[in-house]
């Protein structure tokens, strides 16, 4: 399958498409390793995810990679993922409550984010991102606080997807690109699940426009969208981004400060009633076309 503009190569993912030369691929394969253990030295523990106790183990001490660096990702109980630095294998040993769909949820939605971080090949904002009036727009926002909704909102209103929770960027020749994450949307965040299938999903990288820093309003309150700037800008992607790995920080922060000042950043005033979501649609979608 088709996922971060790599293709996905997994004897366990049911998705069958025809194999894009144009793109590079990733190959995710089961392999034990007997010494895995004795060869990772040091270990880092993230807070429980889906439930799970999760860490990253490395070889050496955590600091940018190297080639040929060992590196793996364990969901306690369930799968060990490993690879090696700059190569575009990633290996797979399952635990006692392995299953296949297990597999899928963790290595799409957690594990490649994670190994496109570290080979500093992404950098993710926690966002949903989809295509309005010909341009690319990401909505964030604390946690419950409607990008899921929004997100879905657009969707049933017929504009592509690009990502459902994490969005993949890359700056080159001073433009910042969107990548596609995977072609799920999960809406109700159901533990461990990728939700379901998105036939329509965005097929190639895309120029960001802007970003939509969604707010809770009075439920009575009008929809207003105003422009963000200078450190309240910087402050509120920052508290919006993804796979925060301490020893990628300078970087993280680097291309963070080029984005604030490369794309605009609106605050959207959202009224807490469902009813009044196609309002809010409306203003965000004809707001866009100004972008």
């Amino acid at each position: 399958m088709i996922a971060y503009n790599h293709y996905i190569e997994c004897a366990s993912f049911s998705e069958k498409e025809s194999l894009n030369q144009a793109l590079p691929i990733i190959t995710i394969e089961e392999k034990g390793f007997s010494e895995l253990k004795k060869r990772l030295n040091y270990s880092l523990l993230f807070l429980n995810n889906q439930g799970r106790k999760i860490m990253l183990h490395g070889e050496h001490d955590f600091e940018s990679t190297q080639k040929g660096w060992l590196w793996a990702f364990e969901v306690k109980g369930v799968v060990t993922f490993y690879w090696y630095s700059d190569m575009m294998k990633i290996f797979y040993i399952p635990h006692a409550s392995f299953t296949e769909k297990l597999l899928k949820y963790w290595a799409l939605h957690i594990v490649l984010p994670v190994y496109f971080t570290i080979e500093e090949r992404y950098d993710f904002l926690h966002a949903g991102a989809v295509e309005a009036k010909g341009k690319t727009i990401l909505f964030t926002a604390d946690s419950f606080g409607g990008k899921s909704t929004m997100t879905e909102f657009f969707m049933k209103k017929g504009h592509t997807m690009i990502s459902d929770d994490k969005v993949g960027m890359y700056e080159k020749d001073g433009c910042f690109y969107a990548i596609p994450s995977h072609p799920h949307h999960r809406p109700y965040r159901k533990m461990e699940d990728l939700g379901y299938a998105v036939e329509n999903f965005a097929s190639h990288p895309c120029s960001v426009d802007a970003v939509y820093l969604l707010e809770k309003a009075d439920a009575k309150s009008a929809v207003l969208i105003d422009a963000v700037s200078g450190i309240e800008k910087f402050i509120a992607l920052r508290r919006n981004s993804e796979v925060n790995l301490f020893f990628l920080k300078p970087k993280r922060l680097a291309f963070l400060a080029a984005f604030a000042r490369s794309v605009p950043l609106f605050r959207v005033s959202v009224p807490w009633d469902l009813q009044r979501l196609d309002e809010v649609y409306a203003a965000i979608a004809e707001h866009t076309e100004s972008v």
